[in-house]
This record gives structure tokens, C-alpha cells and sequence, in this order.
């Protein structure tokens, strides 16, 4: 590769968020809004619950029956009483929710891993990078006016009574666990993890935005956005295994897994990659990104094969281990999916578009190399582990009233317009190139 002189004081680009753009990300929420509404019609009118759905019910009666000797008649994690069609809504802005929080979340700590790393390839892109933190903060508002509105449908561990001895819906298991599981404990975690990622993405916006104007030759907003990042990775690595405890794990009140917070950060860090590397491909069929060639997209599509292989490997290890022990407590988990019809073709789906389909495409040196073959991959990626996000959460809040339909996609299809429009908003706020980053001139020459 020959190379080439670049005048690294004139390499700028100013984003514009308009035009045609826009009003495709405008679309992807109007037929969001659609389909969510034909969803919740069809949800009154009775198409949301499926009381034939007999394999549930036994995963069900398994479940109480290997829990018997704790609690009294609450199934292990489960919900009781008469569903409404509006407890689906609740369940499906908790899920959308905690996707794009957590995607954003992992795409922010992509950005600040950069700066640990003193990584040099992907500087052209960091503002790619940086501004997933946008939607962080509106994430975290939905996600507390959820919880303060259907906790109780989402969370069993919320139930009144649940952990008083004299009550006839006393759960021993649950009582145990109300030290960390206690609503003013939980909202507490949500709100400050939720600040703390805010700041930290705010703050560290404005000092690669300072480094855009300094004009003294040194690296000193380089060196503290680089002890940020390293504050910042410190308090992600505790706050976001607890996060995965409360938000997913813990509605299944009664199953863990000590391998949890490792599995959803694989999950969310692959998806967070996958849209990197669609937002690099949309900016450069817009003319932006002009200095971004083949081979960083290379190494974008190393990570997704990579991140795809290790979500792979922690999904595979946790149920292996689970499978091979055979104790009731903790296969109720995988019988209420496994042997449902709603869920069950969620269940080996996900396998196919988060394993198989991004392992055996970008296989190749030049599949990764190769626009279209990163932009279908990064497609089926993220609507593979939005996927995983009804596995995880819709099974254990609603039981067989649950499912994958209209108010899912619907519902997710909102969420990803506000995602994108916050995303892109805020890329047009500065410049898209880093100026006067002292890893510049390596990422321009980058070659692999």
C-alpha cells in the first residue's frame, strides 16, 4: 500500500443530520408506531394469550415442585394473577429499554477501552465511538418510569408480601435475597449507575472536544481522557455485572448465574460493534469518513467475528454447565424456553443469527473487507440479540402470555428511531474527526 501525504490540520468533516437520512430514521419509528399499535389491538382483542400453551404450564409446575420445600405456592421467579394485555406493553418497553441502554452503555465503553489501550487504528473513528452515550441518559429515564409503573409485572421480587412470613405469598428464597432485592436499593443502583455513566460521557466529551481547539502541541487532554477512561472502566466493570443482576437476572428471581454479567456484556458489546461498523459504512456512502479505508473496517469485522465467537463460548459454557448438573433449581430456566412453542424457535434462533451466520460469513479476510457482507452481518447481529432480549426478560415476567410479535418489534423499532436520532444529533454537534489526537496520523496510515 503506497503511501499517502495528508495535511493532518485539514482532515475536519462537519456532520449534517438531515435530509434523507433523517427522514429514514423518522420512517423506522413511524412503522414502529404501526406495528406497535396493530399489536396492542390485537392484544385486546385477545390474540395475546395463549392458554393452550401446556409445556409452559408444566415448566411451571417443575419449577414450583423443585421449590417446594422453600416457599409456600410462589413459582420460582413467576408472576400470578390475571393478565391484561397492557402488562405485555410494560414488559416490552422494560426489554427495548434495557437493549439500547445497554448497547450505548458498551459502545461508550468500546470508546474509553481505546483510550486504555493507547490504540492508534481506530482514531478516525472515535466520535463513531463517543456518541453512543447519547442515548444513556434517556435510556435510564425509561427505564425508571417503567419500573415505576409495571415493577410488579415485571419483577416478582416486588410483590407485596413476598417476603413476610405471615403472608399467604411468602417466598423463603425471595426473603432471603430483599437485602439487595428492595425497591429503594434498586432504584438507588439505577439512578446512580445511570448519573455516573452520564458524566462520565458528558465529561469526556468535552475534553476530546478541547482537544479539537488546543493548539500547544502537547498531549495533555489525550493523558486525561485517558485517566478518565481508566476511572470510567473501573466503575463499568462493577456497575454493569450489577446492572445485569438487577435489571435481567433478577426477574427470574429464584435462578443465577455466576457467569451472568460476562454473558450480557458480551451480548451488548457485539451489537454495540455491529452498529460501529453500520454507522461507519452509512457516513462513508454519505461522503463522510473519507480517510476510513478497508482495513479499519477489517479490524471492525475482527471484532464482530471475534465478540460473536465469545458471546458464543459464554452462552455455550453457562448452559453446558447448567445441562451437565441437571438440578432442578437452575434447568427451570432453560425447560420454560426450551419447551415452550413461543419460545423454543427464539431460543435455537438466536443461536443461528448470533453464532452460526456471523462465524461461517465473516470467516474470510475479505468478507470482512467487503461493505455489503458487513452491513448484512451487522443487520442480522443486532436484530439477533434484540431477540436474545425477549428470551432473557419476556419468559420469566409473563410466562406463556409472553411471545415475539407486533408490540416487540413495534415497540423496538421505536426505540432504535430515538436511539438514532439521538446517536446522529449528537455527531453533528463537532467535529466528526478528532483533531490534534496524537494517534491521528497512525490511523490515517493504518494498514493490515
Amino acid at each position: 500500500m503506497a503511501h499517502v501525504d495528508v495535511d493532518l490540520k485539514n482532515v475536519q468533516e462537519q456532520f449534517t443530520f438531515d435530509g434523507k437520512l433523517k427522514k429514514n430514521v423518522l420512517l423506522i419509528g413511524g412503522i414502529g408506531v404501526v406495528l406497535f399499535v396493530l399489536g396492542a389491538i390485537f392484544l385486546m382483542l385477545g390474540g395475546g394469550h395463549d392458554d393452550h400453551h401446556a409445556a409452559v404450564q408444566h415448566a411451571t409446575e417443575v419449577a414450583s415442585v423443585a421449590s417446594d420445600g422453600a416457599h409456600g405456592d410462589a413459582h420460582g421467579g413467576g408472576h400470578h394473577g390475571e393478565f391484561h394485555w397492557y402488562q405485555r406493553i410494560i414488559v416490552d418497553f422494560w426489554m427495548s429499554g434495557v437493549f439500547f441502554t445497554g448497547v450505548a452503555l458498551l459502545g461508550f465503553f468500546f470508546f474509553a477501552l481505546q483510550y486504555v489501550a493507547n490504540s492508534g487504528w481506530p482514531t478516525l473513528i472515535m466520535r463513531v465511538m463517543l456518541n453512543f452515550r447519547q442515548f444513556i441518559p434517556v435510556g435510564g429515564i425509561v427505564l425508571l418510569i417503567t419500573f415505576l409503573v409495571g415493577s410488579h409485572t415485571i419483577f416478582h421480587w416486588t410483590h407485596d408480601g413476598i417476603a413476610d412470613p405471615n403472608s399467604p405469598t411468602y417466598d423463603a428464597i425471595i426473603a432471603g435475597k430483599t437485602d439487595f432485592l428492595n425497591v429503594p436499593f434498586f432504584l438507588f443502583r439505577m439512578v446512580l449507575f445511570v448519573s455516573i455513566w452520564t458524566f462520565f460521557g458528558f465529561i469526556l466529551n468535552k475534553v476530546t472536544k478541547a482537544e479539537d481547539q488546543d493548539m500547544s502541541g502537547t498531549t495533555k487532554y489525550f493523558r486525561k481522557a485517558q485517566r478518565l477512561s481508566v476511572a470510567f472502566l473501573i466503575f463499568f466493570g462493577i456497575s454493569e455485572s450489577i446492572t445485569s443482576w438487577d435489571w435481567i437476572m433478577s426477574i427470574d428471581t429464584h435462578w443465577f448465574s455466576t457467569l451472568f454479567g460476562w454473558y450480557i456484556l458480551a451480548g451488548w458489546l457485539v451489537t454495540a460493534v455491529a452498529f460501529m461498523s453500520l454507522f461507519v459504512l452509512i457516513l462513508q456512502d454519505m461522503g463522510y469518513l473519507k480517510l476510513v479505508n478497508e482495513n479499519h473496517l477489517h479490524d471492525l469485522g475482527k471484532f464482530l467475528f471475534g465478540f460473536s465467537i465469545f458471546w458464543s463460548y459464554l452462552w455455550f459454557s453457562q448452559f453446558l454447565l447448567i445441562y451437565y448438573a441437571n438440578i432442578p433449581e437452575e434447568t427451570v430456566y432453560f425447560i420454560d424456553r426450551l419447551k415452550s412453542d413461543t419460545y423454543a424457535p427464539l431460543f435455537f434462533g438466536i443461536l443461528v443469527t448470533n453464532f452460526l451466520f456471523p462465524f461461517f460469513v465473516l470467516m474470510t479476510r475479505d468478507a470482512k473487507r467487503k461493505t455489503i457482507m458487513m452491513k448484512i452481518v451487522a443487520v442480522v447481529v443486532i436484530f439477533g440479540h434484540f431477540m436474545e432480549y425477549c428470551l432473557l426478560i419476556v419468559p420469566g415476567s409473563l410466562k406463556e402470555n409472553g411471545g415475539f410479535g407486533l408490540t416487540e418489534i413495534g415497540t423496538g423499532m421505536i426505540f432504535l428511531s430515538i436511539f438514532l436520532y439521538l446517536y446522529f444529533t449528537g455527531l453533528s454537534k463537532g467535529g466528526l474527526i478528532p483533531q490534534n489526537h496524537p494517534m491521528l496520523e497512525e490511523s490515517v496510515h493504518h494498514h493490515t
